[in-house]
């Protein structure tokens, strides 16, 4: 009884503060994704920090228990791999509200993508393409999100030590 009040406000919270990202062509669309700190795409991502997403999904089939997020972002027309680290990439690892592996036909679950905005990334707008997958490439669900990557605190520090270096470089 618990569990299933619950599961009920964390949907009802997570549908008030949805985030309104495109549908892959022809592929299967999650119940719900959130970005968090944004409603409307574009979503502004900062470099250095983590961009998280709370995607909500129903399980296609029975027994599913190896399920991978993949990422593409595409830039200036070309669609580019992100490669993501094992712990993130492993949706059943990043299950939420005591869900687990292997989730089953029509079993509805929250999975928390939660990935490092890299410093070094461009200060653009892609198109963040979210793909989960079984084992055999199957697609599970799909959704693409429009992203600014833009200057975070860590990439100004960044900068700033670049900068003391090549003062201190200059002066010697």
């Amino acid at each position: 009884m618990f569990r299933s009040v619950l599961l009920t406000l964390a949907c009802l919270c997570a549908v008030a503060n949805a985030t309104n990202v495109k549908e892959c062509k022809g592929k299967p669309f999650p119940l719900d994704v959130t970005v968090h700190d944004c409603e409307e795409p574009p979503c502004v991502v900062y470099k250095g920090q983590n961009a998280v997403m709370d995607v909500q999904f129903v399980g296609d089939r029975n027994n599913l228990s190896n399920i991978t997020t993949k990422v593409t972002a595409k830039v200036f027309g070309m669609n580019l791999p992100y490669d993501l680290p094992e712990e993130v990439s492993n949706v059943c690892d990043n299950l939420l509200y005591g869900a687990m592996c292997p989730i089953d036909k029509d079993e509805d679950v929250t999975y928390r993508f939660n990935f490092f905005v890299d410093p070094v990334f461009p200060e653009i707008t892609a198109d963040v393409t979210v793909t989960l997958t079984d084992t055999q490439d199957n697609i599970i669900s799909c959704f693409v999100c429009s992203c600014k990557i833009r200057k975070g605190p860590t990439s100004l520090l960044l900068e700033a030590s670049d900068q003391d270096n090549d003062t201190v470089e200059g002066e010697a």
